[in-house]
């Protein structure tokens, strides 16, 4: 096998069933965006690019397309604003980056990133968070950027007293009455050299409580990479991924039991389902570069490059 071929990337954008994606048109424009950034992933790890330099460009890329529920497009918490939570790691070092309830940055994946190479810490929460983002002189966004049509629309239905709908209501049980959407983006690579990388962007659930944070930027539980095993970002409840620590415990399965990503993702999303019922979704690669997802709403949107081969997409 040609070196150029060893490189795979995984992206989503969410996990649900997408009914508020109602016409073909909208289905389309959503694969569409995910086929494009996989083939800037592409172009990034076949010029010898870093995988962490790829997840943290693709994630870029996801947060600035209002379709999905990361950065421009982030759903509203209960008082109409916008929270974000964002996490990166190498699975080269360990090292990693988080940013939680973060407010008014485009891209917050480039303030995890900054996190990581600049920080001794790993996760920065709110004022603080927003503190270290203007030292490193990250330009603020009016919240107009922040509210479009359909997030304001999307509040006011999930208001408490509108259409049934109640603080801290999920995206799939918001005021259409049915699942919709858990908007979460995130990616995984492997690049050229073999090193592993994940990245995790969100707004959170519509509506939630002020201060709510998921299990995006947690280590674990909604991304994770060690080069030894593999690399994940999580897409659902929160809560459920956090109370199983899903996305460590997909590395633990293959490091213990040796499996491939395919098995090890078969065995996580049992777990998910028999200790919590887990609503939500994955996307993996392995240390092979082999990859995997598994969800266990109706669909999830997501995409791949397995070992440099065609671009897939699915929803």
């Amino acid at each position: 096998m040609d070196n150029l071929d060893t490189y795979s990337i995984m992206v989503h954008g969410g996990a649900g069933d997408f009914g508020n994606l109602k016409s073909d048109k909208d289905r389309v424009r959503c694969l569409e965006s995910i086929r494009s950034v996989l083939e800037h992933g592409r172009c990034i790890l076949q010029s010898g690019g870093s995988a962490l330099e790829t997840v943290e460009q693709c994630t870029s890329l996801l947060e600035d397309d209002p379709v999905f529920n990361a950065g421009a497009g982030s759903v509203l918490n209960e008082a109409g604003k916008v929270e974000m939570d964002a996490a990166i790691m190498c699975g080269a070092t360990l090292k990693a980056g988080a940013v939680a309830g973060i407010t008014n940055i485009a891209n917050p994946v480039q303030l995890a990133r900054v996190v990581l190479a600049e920080s001794d810490h790993v996760l920065l929460i709110s004022a603080g968070a927003q503190r270290f983002a203007d030292r490193w002189n990250f330009e603020l966004m009016p919240d107009s950027y922040f509210l479009t049509p359909q997030r304001l629309a999307e509040w006011e239905q999930a208001r408490p007293g509108q259409h049934g709908g109640s603080i801290g209501v999920d995206a799939e049980t918001s005021a259409s009455g049915g699942e919709e959407k858990y908007g979460t983006v995130g990616v995984v690579a492997r690049d050229r050299l073999g090193s592993l990388a994940a990245a995790t962007s969100t707004g959170g659930i519509a509506n939630k409580s002020f201060g709510r944070v998921g299990d995006s930027p947690i280590l674990g539980a909604g991304v994770y990479a060690d080069n030894e095993t593999c690399a994940v970002s999580c897409s659902g409840v929160g809560e459920d991924f956090m109370r199983t620590v899903l996305a460590k415990t997909l590395s633990d399965i293959i490091q213990f039991k040796a499996l491939d990503g395919l098995a090890a993702a078969r065995e996580g999303i049992d777990y998910l389902l028999r200790k919590v019922k887990g609503r939500g979704g994955f996307i993996l690669i392995d240390n092979q570069g082999r990859c995997a997802s598994a969800f266990t709403t109706k669909k999830m949107i997501h995409g791949w490059i397995e070992l440099g081969g065609e671009t897939v997409c699915q929803l």
